[in-house]
């Protein structure tokens, strides 16, 4: 396994994160206590979830998942960068979802609980609160982290602008702010190379990108719906996105092909080549995909490779083989 520093700090985590979305309603929990052995006995140590993940509001399924997995003991705890999000209504009252003073400490002291832990490795905005202030935010974080509640602070689905906001307020409190940003970054989006990826170069921090194959259009839709095994991305967002890019993903799937692999490693290495990455979610169903996602880390993509890449998959922006502002400005 290879391991990174996340960001500016010295927290070292596995170049593959573990994403446990499906545990509970895709995957049951005798499987996903499989899965997370097997991600240990790779070197996989980095583990990602959120408080709503589970989809039955209040009951974070998928963190008591987890913490009954903590519970068996064997070192579980201690071998796992944990990362946990808060944001989304855990209730129906108010106080019970973004970013206030208030719901941080309630939902912190309830993922602790529901985890069977009593620190957070990392823990994230699961989306920037527009309506709370930066002041109130990094008080009630920085009262987390003297408690040793929390050792380090991350943000998800933030724009750059929001990142600055983020880090110039944590400044102003001698604070060490955030070291992570967790965003959807794959080949057929990439609108994070414009703004997101600069300011977190710029502030040092982490970049995790999720739904790194695009709810499965990169990882051989279609050759898995003429073997008659696709299911996923047919219907809803994922079915227009398909029918959207029908003819790039085909030239991918070919040229993925012509590499002799398999399209979802290609698509999992190309991130991994991506300056500032830390390291892509992946979120198996079975142990048997988490063993398959191994590959991407032994794929080294030579320039005419990522030439072909860029070329079916085009950076955004008029100008989009440079960052904001000389993407859309000269």
């Amino acid at each position: 396994m290879e391991y990174t520093h996340l960001g500016r700090s010295g927290l070292s985590v596995s170049r593959l994160v573990l994403g446990t979305m499906n545990f509970g309603p895709e995957t049951t929990e005798p499987d996903s206590h499989q899965i997370m052995d097997r991600a240990l006995e790779h070197g996989i140590n980095f583990f990602d979830t959120a408080n709503v993940y589970g989809w039955q509001k209040g009951e974070g399924i998928t963190e008591q998942i987890i913490g009954r997995w903590f519970a068996q003991g064997g070192q579980r705890r201690e071998k796992t960068v944990l990362a946990t999000k808060l944001y989304g209504s855990m209730g129906d009252w108010p106080n019970e979802t973004f970013l206030s003073a208030l719901n941080i400490r309630r939902a912190a002291d309830a993922s602790l609980k529901r985890l069977r832990t009593d620190y957070i490795d990392l823990y994230q905005m699961h989306h920037v609160d527009r309506n709370t202030p930066w002041e109130e935010v990094w008080e009630a974080f920085s009262v987390l982290r003297q408690q040793g509640k929390v050792l380090y602070f991350g943000s998800s689905n933030f724009a750059g602008w929001h990142l600055a906001q983020a880090q110039e307020a944590a400044r102003d409190r001698h604070f060490l702010g955030l070291v992570s940003e967790q965003s959807i970054y794959n080949l057929l989006t990439r609108w994070v190379e414009l703004e997101v990826l600069p300011a977190a170069r710029h502030y040092g921090l982490g970049v995790i990108p999720w739904s790194p194959l695009h709810g499965g259009l990169l990882g051989g839709i279609l050759r898995k719906q003429r073997e008659g095994g696709a299911s996923r991305g047919l219907s809803g967002r994922s079915g227009d996105a398909l029918k959207q890019h029908q003819d790039t993903i085909e030239a991918y799937e070919k040229f993925a092909a012509e590499l002799g692999e398999d399209p979802a490693h290609i698509g999992l290495a190309w991130l991994l080549s991506r300056e500032g990455v830390t390291g892509p979610i992946i979120g198996p169903r079975t142990a048997e995909q988490l063993d398959g996602s191994l590959r991407a880390l032994e794929i080294k993509l030579d320039a005419d490779a990522l030439a072909k890449l860029d070329e079916l998959f085009p950076a955004p922006g008029p100008n989009g083989d440079k960052a904001a502002p000389e993407a859309y400005a000269w």
